[in-house]
C-alpha cells in the first residue's frame, strides 16, 4: 500500500530534524516493503514574515486529503508564540478535530534519568492530553488596553465531545496496557470545567470497569512524576496540565529531543498530525546539534497509526538499540557530542 504524507518542516531546528530524519523512514518503510510519497509545505513563521501569515487560507483543504501530516517544529523569536500557535499547529488540530494528544514517556536503556536508580523500562507511562480546547480554546478578550482599568480575560471551555474523546481514548489505552488509568485536574479550585471533567470519567469508567483510576490534582501529580514515575502507566489530563506534564515527563525520561507526540482525530474523518516535542529550539539553530530521535519516534507512532507495525517497529528498534549501544553517536543533550546528521546516519544504517 502507498500513501500520501503532508510534511511541514516548520521553524527552526525543525527542518533539521525533519530532513535528516527522512532517509531514516524511507529505509525502514523500504525495509518493510511499504512506499510513501511526501509533500512538503514551506508553512511557518518565514512565511509569515513575508505573507503575514503562517499557512494560506485554503490550508485545511490542501491538507485534508493526506494520509498523515507531520509537522516539525513551530515558534520564532522575531513573531509572538501566540501568532505562531495559533497560525498553524492549533489550527490545524482544531480544524481537523485532532482531540487526542498522545505522548509517550519511556526511559530507554542507555539513557540517564535525573532521578536517581532508574533504569530501562523503569518510566513506561503515556499521557492522553485533551488537544483542541480547554485552558487553549480561544475565548476571552481585553479591554480598556493601556489604561489603569486594562483587563484580560481568559476562559477556559471544555466540550462533551471533546473531553469524551480523549478520556475514552485514555481508557481504552488503559485497557490495553496494565489496566491503570490517571486523571489530573485541579477540580477543588475549577469548579465548573474540571468537575465537569470527573463527571464524564465517571460515567466512561462504567464502560471499561476492569481499569482502575486515581484521581490526583495536578499540583500533586506534578510531585508524584518525580516521587513515584514507575507508579504510572496512563494518564488523562486537560491540555494546558497535559502540556506541561509531559514536558515533566521528557525530563525525567532524559530529554526533551526524546519525545515524539501525536495529533489524532478518533473518528478517522481528517488526517492525524505527528511532531516531536522539542519545539523549535532556535537557540541551537543552524548548530546541526539537535536530537532527531523524537522526531523518529513521532514517525514511528505515525506508522502505528497507519497500522503499519513493521515499519513502527523498525524505527523503534533501531533507537532502542542505538541508545542501548554505548559506542553509537548521541547529542549533546544526552551526553554525547555528535551531530544531527551523525546520529541520523547511524540509525539509517541500523535498519538497512
Amino acid at each position: 500500500m502507498s500513501y500520501e504524507i503532508a510534511v511541514i518542516p516548520g521553524d527552526g531546528i525543525g527542518t533539521e530534524v525533519v530532513e535528516c530524519s527522512m532517509p531514516v523512514v524511507e529505509a525502514a518503510a523500504n525495509a518493510c516493503g511499504v512506499s510513501f510519497e511526501t509533500t512538503l509545505y514551506d508553512w511557518g513563521s518565514e512565511r509569515y514574515l513575508e505573507k503575514g501569515m503562517m499557512m494560506p487560507d485554503d490550508g485545511l483543504d490542501e491538507l485534508r486529503e493526506y494520509d498523515a501530516i507531520f509537522l516539525g517544529a513551530v515558534g520564532h523569536p522575531d513573531v509572538p508564540d501566540h501568532v505562531t500557535l495559533r497560525g498553524l499547529r492549533l489550527e490545524i488540530t482544531k480544524g481537523f478535530k485532532q482531540h487526542v494528544c498522545k505522548r509517550p514517556t519511556y526511559l530507554f536503556e542507555g539513557v540517564t534519568s535525573p532521578l536517581r536508580n532508574y533504569a530501562d523500562g523503569d518510566i513506561d507511562f503515556v499521557v492522553y492530553r485533551q488537544n483542541t480546547e480547554g485552558e487553549y480554546a480561544d475565548v476571552g478578550g481585553r479591554e480598556y488596553q493601556g489604561f489603569e482599568n486594562e483587563v484580560a480575560i481568559q476562559s477556559a471551555l471544555y466540550t462533551r465531545e471533546g473531553t469524551e474523546s480523549i478520556v475514552r481514548a485514555a481508557f481504552a489505552a488503559a485497557a490495553e496496557r496494565e489496566g491503570r488509568l490517571t486523571s489530573i485536574t485541579k477540580s477543588n479550585a475549577q469548579a465548573h470545567g474540571m468537575v465537569f471533567w470527573d463527571d464524564i470519567v465517571t460515567e466512561v469508567h462504567r464502560d471499561y470497569p476492569e481499569v482502575d483510576v486515581e484521581r490526583l490534582l495536578v499540583d500533586a501529580a506534578s510531585m508524584d512524576f518525580v516521587r513515584r514515575p514507575e507508579e504510572f502507566d496512563v494518564i488523562v489530563a486537560s491540555n494546558l496540565f497535559g502540556d506541561i506534564l509531559t514536558d515533566l515527563g521528557a525530563g525525567i525520561s532524559g530529554s526533551m529531543g526524546l519525545a515524539p507526540s501525536t495529533n489524532i482525530d478518533p473518528t478517522g474523518e481528517y488526517p492525524s498530525m505527528f511532531e516531536p516535542v522539542h519545539g523549535s529550539a532556535f537557540d541551537i539553530m543552524g548548530e546541526g546539534i539537535a536530537n532527531p530521535i523524537g522526531t523518529v519516534l513521532s514517525w514511528e507512532l505515525l506508522w502505528d497509526h497507519l497500522d503499519e507495525q513493521a515499519v513502527a517497529r523498525a524505527l523503534r528498534t533501531a533507537v532502542a538499540n542505538q541508545l542501548a549501544d554505548t559506542s553509537a553517536p548521541r547529542t549533546l543533550d544526552i551526553g554525547g557530542d555528535s551531530g544531527t546528521e551523525q546520529v541520523a546516519n547511524d540509525l539509517r544504517a541500523r535498519i538497512e
